[in-house]
């Protein structure tokens, strides 16, 4: 077993890991941590709700990536003659649905 400390917005924490692990677990780290740098007024937050905030962003983006893999599916599914409506609906889908998520994030951080 091995620790290794990572910051996120801020903050220290110690964790442990399985030796050799530390490395990716730094990753994972610095990836939440630059999920967080994009919402505003978020250093006068509790700890909690930072975490919370990270945690809903990650469900979110896999989420995404979930809806993108049944969309992308769906497309090879279909036959050839309609699979570029197909395409292009499902790129028209995933586009509204980032441009909500983007709005959603923006307003998040206002309330914050």
């Amino acid at each position: 077993m091995s620790n290794v400390t990572v910051s996120i917005a801020g903050r220290s924490y110690t964790v442990a890991c399985d030796a050799g692990q530390e490395s990716h677990i730094g990753r994972l780290a610095r990836s939440i941590d630059h999920k967080l740098q994009g919402i505003p007024n978020l250093a006068g937050q509790a700890e909690s709700r930072t975490l919370l905030f990270a945690a809903l962003l990650l469900a979110d983006e896999l989420d995404e990536i979930e809806s993108a893999k049944q969309s992308a599916a769906q497309i090879a599914q279909s036959d050839e003659g309609s699979s570029e409506a197909g395409a292009a609906e499902a790129l028209e889908s995933l586009a509204e649905r980032l441009e909500d998520l983007a709005k959603r994030l923006e307003d998040a951080g206002a309330n914050a």
